[in-house]
């Protein structure tokens, strides 16, 4: 008995159970008829199909003038029918935000892109949809996963089944405290020796160390921290100089600070290259791909100026 009434039950349509509402609503077949844009026969057609779900009459129809009256079971239908027709409705409303942008994003960065591509993302990003829900989260493992991610920033090509799009090439300079080099371009063998602070050996800080050893250039390394202003602080202090890349060299405002001078370096050292990643096969949500766009945007409005301006 119990699965037969579930499998009539399961029949219930929400347009029966909004045709059942309008009627309450409205008094009577023929009001709810107008209302819904539909004919009466329409309107009794679905209540009938209602009924037969359900398994009795929802409504008593006295004829005549007289508004339609719920019956018992009707009380029943409605009651839980009207919370089915507002969740329906919450869903509905939540696919059209969803469609149109204001939706979730969750976004893997680090230091760097925090600090100076992220902002312009997400400021543009809450702007062009401002429902959106963006979830932000920094770190730089030694094997990072996108995981649950929509997108990642990582400064490299990451492994496993995901498609990337390279933002840009993000030279590496020299920040020293002023004096302590002549203006103008350094060269990797003033490095030899003279104690510098620096990353510590994960990411590219190895690559980078391998790279001014074969310029041979072995410089005395004597702190080592993953936070960029710690670093600069260390610099300000006259405890070594330091190489860092250029986004970092901006995000922290190092032009601005007269304690501290920017040097290009002769030769160059292979730039970092920074990349937006996502998993491979994934269907971007609109605010997932907008973003994306967003950024490249972002990232090609911030080419490196020349080291002299």
């Amino acid at each position: 008995m119990y699965f037969s009434t579930l499998g009539r039950v399961s029949t219930v349509e929400l347009r029966h159970l909004a045709a059942m509402a309008a009627v309450v609503e409205e008094g009577s077949f023929g009001r709810a008829a107008v209302r819904l844009g539909y004919t009466q026969s329409t309107v009794s057609q679905q209540i009938a199909a209602l009924e037969r779900a359900v398994g009795g009459p929802v409504f008593d129809r006295p004829g005549g003038p007289k508004r339609v009256r719920l019956t018992p079971l009707g009380s029943v239908v409605l009651d839980h029918g009207r919370g089915l027709l507002a969740r329906a409705e919450a869903l509905t409303n939540a696919v059209h935000r969803f469609q149109a942008g204001d939706g979730r994003i969750d976004i893997g960065t680090f230091q760097s892109v925090s600090s100076v591509i992220l902002p312009s993302v997400v400021r543009r990003l809450r702007a062009e949809h401002p429902g959106c829900d963006i979830r932000l989260s920094e770190e730089e493992p030694e094997q990072p996963r996108i995981g649950d991610l929509d997108l990642l920033f990582y400064d490299g090509r990451i492994d496993g089944d995901v498609e990337h799009r390279k933002l840009l090439d993000d030279p590496y300079l020299l920040v020293a405290g002023a004096g302590t080099f002549p203006d103008g371009p350094v060269s990797l063998d003033r490095l030899d020796g003279a104690p510098m602070v620096a990353w510590p050996l994960t990411c590219d800080q190895p690559l980078v160390e391998q790279a001014l050893a074969r310029s041979g250039a072995r410089p005395q390394i004597v702190f080592r921290s993953a936070v960029n202003d710690t670093l600069l602080s260390m610099v300000r202090a006259g405890l070594g100089s330091a190489l860092l890349p250029w986004l970092a060299v901006r995000g922290a405002d190092v032009p601005s600070d007269d304690r501290l001078r920017i040097h290009e370096l002769r030769p160059s050292l292979p730039p970092r290259e920074i990349y937006l990643h996502w998993q491979a096969g994934r269907v971007h949500s609109p605010l997932a791909a907008r973003a994306v766009e967003v950024a490249v945007e972002v990232a090609a409005a911030l080419a490196p100026p020349p080291p002299t301006a």
